[in-house]
């Protein structure tokens, strides 16, 4: 399993994240929500090598990730799908896919770039198309196929559904779900409470960087009070 322990980070001196402890096991999805400023995406970057904990540990599988790099921790089997559709808008679909698979050999590419194409037919049908004329919807699934040709074990996904029309909110979930359910554990931070809650096995809930609430997620389905003060 993917394991944060007492994590704490900080931006520009500040604490943002405080001793914060989860796991994320293979095949489960767990939903980290929170509102704006909780923490989240820091969490996110942190695990993902981005930011160095002030404390704490990250470790994979019985492997340290704790202040490694962003390579390291990819190649480690953990890939991030950070906050705002994140792709290389002058190039196309499958140059975007190539670049992000470009330590891969000639073998292991293609059969990476197949398995992106089987999730998302969307992109085989564009992957000439510069990715940064494709819709927010669309540069969201090739932003999660980036992370899919790290062939990970963990996907840490961030915002999945920030700005997103239901529909694709609707289609992204259901990619997701396939993936946990084909072994990948996922850590989703997800702004639309009612799609974490269908789709984890477990939700933490923070708070001024602080973990707030740590439950089966049929504990809050139908207690919104619980939620509700977990948040504020």
């Amino acid at each position: 399993m993917l394991e944060i322990t007492n994590l704490s980070l900080t931006r520009d001196g500040k604490p943002v994240v405080k001793d914060v402890t989860l796991t994320v096991e293979r095949g489960k999805i767990t939903a980290l929500l929170g509102a704006n400023g909780a923490g989240k995406s820091e969490l996110v970057l942190g695990v993902a090598g981005l930011m160095d904990p002030s404390a704490g540990r990250i470790s994979v599988d019985g492997i340290d990730l704790t202040g490694k790099t962003p390579d390291f921790i990819r190649a480690a089997g953990v890939a991030a799908v950070p906050e705002g559709h994140q792709v290389l808008t002058q190039l196309s679909i499958e140059d975007n896919l190539r670049a992000a698979g470009s330590l891969l050999a000639s073998d292991a590419l293609q059969a990476e770039l197949a398995r992106v194409y089987t999730v998302f037919p969307e992109l085989a049908e564009r992957k000439r198309q510069l990715a940064g004329t494709m819709s927010g919807g669309q540069q969201q699934m090739l932003a999660i196929g980036h992370a899919l040709m790290a062939r990970p074990r963990y996907l840490l996904i961030d915002e999945m559904s920030l700005g997103l029309a239901p529909l694709i909110v609707k289609r992204l979930a259901a990619v997701v779900a396939d993936l946990a359910a084909k072994g990948i554990g996922v850590l989703l931070v997800e702004q639309f409470v009612e799609v974490a809650l269908s789709l984890a096995t477990h939700v933490v809930v923070l708070r001024k960087g602080e973990v707030r609430l740590s439950v089966h997620p049929d504990e809050v389905r139908f207690d919104h009070e619980k939620l509700h003060q977990a948040y504020l």
